[in-house]
């Protein structure tokens, strides 16, 4: 039995309790703040990722908020909107925004579920992974843009250039 056909059997799946799950079989660190929405702790290769994810029962949507801290220089924020947009270009599903009070960058994504429709466990973990894999893919170019004197396009090869041989 698969992980999602496990939730199938309920009348009502509740998504959160879902993600709950997930959190718990990959050892993720996780606060369920409420009953429709619950944060995490996901480790990456660059850095720890704040997840939050929470249900509209209204819009029957499951939005992923996945943030990191960073603090650019204000000299450098015309060049870091400049790469946001080549990088937003390059998402298909999901997109960075910039919380400057917070000083956040944010991944945003909402999965839309209208009708009876429901998440699986599947896709709320595929969910999670392309979040996590967006933000360590282009996190190298955020931080070369913030804190070099390289432009956005420069620092973006970073993020899309294909690496070759061995480590």
């Amino acid at each position: 039995m698969t992980l999602s056909e496990r939730y199938f059997e309920a009348d009502e799946i509740d998504p959160i309790d879902v993600v709950e799950h997930l959190a718990e079989r990959h050892e993720w660190e996780f606060d369920r703040i409420a009953d429709d929405q619950i944060a995490m702790a996901v480790e990456g290769q660059w850095r720890t990722y704040s997840i939050t994810l929470a249900w509209s029962a209204y819009d029957q949507t499951l939005r992923l908020i996945c943030t990191f801290e960073m603090e650019p220089p204000e000299a450098r924020m015309p060049a870091l909107y400049e790469l946001l947009n080549s990088v937003n270009d390059m998402c298909w599903a999901g997109s960075f925004a910039w919380w400057g009070e917070q000083n956040l960058m944010v991944w945003r994504y909402g999965l839309v579920m209208g009708g009876e429709q429901t998440a699986s466990a599947e896709q709320i973990d595929t969910m999670i992974g392309a979040a996590v894999m967006s933000c360590e893919r282009f996190y190298p170019a955020f931080q070369l843009v913030s804190w070099t004197d390289r432009t956005p396009k420069d620092s973006l090869q970073v993020a899309i250039a294909e690496a070759y041989g061995r480590a």
